[in-house]
Order: structure tokens, then C-alpha cells, then sequence
């Protein structure tokens, strides 16, 4: 009798999953739901290649200090980097010297817990680089692991600085113009279009504004395709600074355990051999 009535009980379930699942369709076949703005609009990350990439990819150290010189000059006043730490920048090619003299020019605040009090100090190749002190509308994320915690990575940063447009007659791969298929997607005052933001509205002015904006120290043309590839690079940089290391210790781990894997094969081989018969 138990049997019969878990039996019933089960089917009575599934039946019921069944009828929502067909109900459910039918009403989005009959009635889909309506685009939005954001869907017919938002841009996928453009195509960035840097010499980071890939399995066997090495940072460019020319590369990282035209980022990090663009991120001093042009990001640091909104955002911090506050996972890295001055000392670090020895890996992108600095001597102590040049590094000692970047902290130096920071402003360090350090908790006495003792007092309570809070004190400045200048930089130290110890410390890391301090918070950001934002007075302006929005909250300017950190960007130490912002090309980890942002899908696309890399190749988002750069789209994103280098893709601030004009909403007014502004149309997606289709040739759908945008206001006049979407009339209240008005961009907001205080807000800026660009397609390739989450909901296409942005808070944070275009950064990189004109060619030269950044005087590079290697002669390099600072063009605002240069410094937003420079700067995402950078980024990458801050995320994975073990990135090289991890990249020459992981073949030498994959040929190991290959060769561990065949060693233990034949082993297994060997002590079944006379048992399996072969």
C-alpha cells in the first residue's frame, strides 16, 4: 500500500512539473518576452592581444611601466590599486632606487592602534599603495584584480576606455539606431554612454581624451589605443603577478605527472601481469 501511494505521489509530481514546463512554454513561444535596451545594444569585449597571453606568454616590461605611468597620471585621483605593494614594482623592471622614489612621493596612513590615531607617513617599498579618497559621485572600484573579477578580462579594460561614444545617432551591428528604437534609453546627466558597460551607462568620465595625454618616458606615441592597451596590461599585471612564475612551474608539473601517470601504468602492468594473464 506504501509502494502505491509513493508511486501515485511521484507521478502526481511529475505530471504537475510536466504542465508547468509545457505551460511555461507556450507562453514564451506565444508571448516572448520584450528585448531590452541592454541586450540589443551591449557590446562583447573587443579583440586585445598581449604578450601575456597564453600558456607560455611573458609580461612586456616596457608595456608595464607605460601602464603603470598611465594609471599614475591619468586613474590613480578615482581609483586605488591597494593589493600591490610599492616593493612589487621591482617586477616591472624598476630599480630600488626608481621605487624608493615613487613611494616616497605617497602619503601612507598608518593606524596606531594604541592611540587611535591615524598618522601619515611617506611610502616605503613595505607598504602598499594607499585608498583612494573619492569625493565625486559613484564609488571608483579598486583595479587590483579588476582584469580577474570582470569578464573578458584584459580585453574588457581596453573596450571599455576606448568606448565611449555618442548615444545620439548611435546604432549596434544590425544598423538599429538606439533612441529611436529604444526612446527612453536617454543616457541619464551625469552619466556616459558606452555600449560596452553592462547597462551601457557609466559613471565615470572618458578617461583617455586625446592623443598625448601621457608623455611616455621610452618615446613610444602615446595614442589613446596605446595607453588603453598599456594601461590593461598593467591591470593584468596588478591581478597575476605570478603569472610568469606559474607559467614555468606548471609544463615542468604537467611532464612530471605524465611521466608519474605511464611510470605507474607499467607498474600496474607488471604486478597484474600473471593474474590478467598478459
Amino acid at each position: 500500500m506504501i509502494r502505491i501511494f509513493s508511486m501515485l505521489v511521484g507521478a502526481f509530481f511529475s505530471l504537475a512539473l510536466l504542465w508547468s514546463a509545457g505551460k511555461g512554454t507556450v507562453a514564451y513561444i506565444s508571448e516572448p518576452p520584450a528585448k531590452t535596451v541592454e541586450s540589443e545594444f551591449h557590446q562583447h569585449p573587443k579583440a586585445l592581444s598581449l604578450s601575456s597571453d597564453g600558456a607560455f606568454g611573458k609580461f612586456d616590461r616596457q608595456q608595464l611601466q607605460r601602464g603603470f605611468q598611465v594609471y599614475s597620471e591619468v586613474c590613480a585621483t578615482c581609483h586605488a590599486i591597494k593589493q600591490v605593494s610599492y616593493g612589487d614594482l621591482r617586477e616591472l623592471g624598476y630599480n630600488e632606487a626608481e621605487v624608493k622614489a615613487i613611494a616616497a612621493k605617497a602619503q601612507v596612513p598608518e593606524y596606531n592602534p594604541a592611540t587611535g590615531e591615524v598618522k601619515q607617513h611617506p611610502g616605503a617599498l613595505k607598504d602598499h599603495f594607499p585608498p583612494v579618497v573619492y569625493g565625486g559621485a559613484g564609488s571608483p572600484p579598486d583595479l587590483s584584480l579588476i582584469a580577474k573579477a570582470r569578464h573578458g578580462g584584459a580585453a574588457y579594460i581596453y573596450s571599455l576606455l576606448t568606448g565611449y561614444a555618442d548615444q545620439a545617432g548611435y546604432k549596434n551591428e544590425k544598423g538599429e539606431e538606439l533612441l529611436k528604437k529604444f526612446p527612453d534609453a536617454k543616457t541619464p546627466d551625469g552619466l556616459f554612454f558606452n555600449p560596452y558597460f553592462a547597462n551601457l551607462n557609466i559613471a565615470m568620465p572618458q578617461p583617455l581624451v586625446s592623443d598625448g595625454q601621457v608623455s611616455y618616458k621610452d618615446g613610444t606615441k602615446a595614442s589613446v589605443d596605446q595607453m588603453a592597451q598599456d594601461v590593461s596590461a598593467f591591470l593584468v599585471w596588478t591581478a597575476e603577478p605570478k603569472l610568469e612564475k606559474r607559467h614555468q612551474t606548471g609544463w615542468p608539473v604537467i611532464g612530471f605527472l605524465i611521466f608519474a601517470t605511464v611510470l605507474a601504468y607499467m607498474a600496474y602492468r607488471t604486478v597484474w601481469a600473471e593474474k590478467k594473464g598478459h
